[in-house]
């Protein structure tokens, strides 16, 4: 294989995250967490083809030429690129979902290929996040949305943002997209029937299991949102996001 020839995805390669400076070279030194679990978890040989990225698009792929203890293994690289960044992006306002769905949301969300995931804390979610607890609550969406993105082999991780309150939604996320979708049940309109573009930033607020307030569903109405259902049945908060980014990324073309 020579540089720039291979497609990264079609081959079910394993895909491993190392920082940016490392991708540089003929050769790639796997190391740290990410070298620990190539080497003992996953117990790659040499001779075995792997993908390195950065997750902002670059990567490199090729055969493990030299494992070392536990954690450490040497890419030679025959095959090297750069994904550009989707066009439009996908944001996804998930309202806290309880604790033990949580991870699913995200990696549902990661895997279909959503951009960029906001922690919202709406009025009616029954996980609360504060203090420690929203720290910890961070970092565990973040570590999903990492392993979900290797385990779908996208080279794009998705943002993770800091979690936020209305204000911050309609401040942050609403203001200046090019659509904004609210998932309510009462919604009268369907998103599948949405007119969605095609370049831009996309939003989707996703409300939590005891769905949203009526002074939520109309903050978001008057920055601009489009109140829409998802179909006759409800869904939970954890699925609710995926269903919806499902849909938009068809409308705007990113999964054809």
């Amino acid at each position: 294989m020579a540089e720039a020839s291979v497609d990264h995805r079609e081959v079910g390669w394993p895909v491993y995250l190392v920082a940016p400076e490392a991708l540089i070279g003929a050769q790639v030194v796997l190391e740290g967490d990410e070298g620990r679990h190539a080497v003992s978890v996953r117990r790659h040989r040499v001779g075995e083809v792997i993908v390195l990225t950065d997750g902002r698009g670059a990567w490199a792929a090729g055969p493990v030429g030299h494992v070392h203890g536990r954690d450490r293994l040497v890419v030679e690289v025959v095959g090297r690129g750069f994904e550009p960044a989707p066009s439009p992006t996908l944001t996804v306002v998930q309202a806290v979902p309880k604790s033990d769905r949580a991870e699913d949301a995200v990696e549902l969300l990661t895997a279909v290929g959503v951009d960029r995931l906001v922690p919202w804390q709406a009025s009616r979610c029954v996980t609360k996040w504060a203090g420690d607890r929203a720290e910890r609550g961070l970092r565990r969406w973040r570590r999903t949305a990492a392993e979900a993105a290797k385990q779908s082999r996208r080279v794009w991780l998705p943002d993770v943002a800091e979690p936020c309150a209305l204000a911050d939604v309609v401040a942050h996320e609403v203001a200046g997209a090019a659509a904004v979708f609210v998932c309510h049940e009462q919604g009268t309109a369907a998103l599948a029937a949405a007119s969605v573009p095609t370049s831009g930033r996309i939003v989707v607020v996703i409300g939590p299991e005891g769905g949203l307030t009526p002074a939520e569903v109309d903050a978001l109405r008057a920055a601009g949102g489009q109140v829409v259902s998802l179909g006759p049945t409800v869904l939970r908060a954890a699925s609710a996001g995926a269903v919806a980014a499902t849909l938009v990324l068809g409308a705007a073309g990113r999964l054809g």
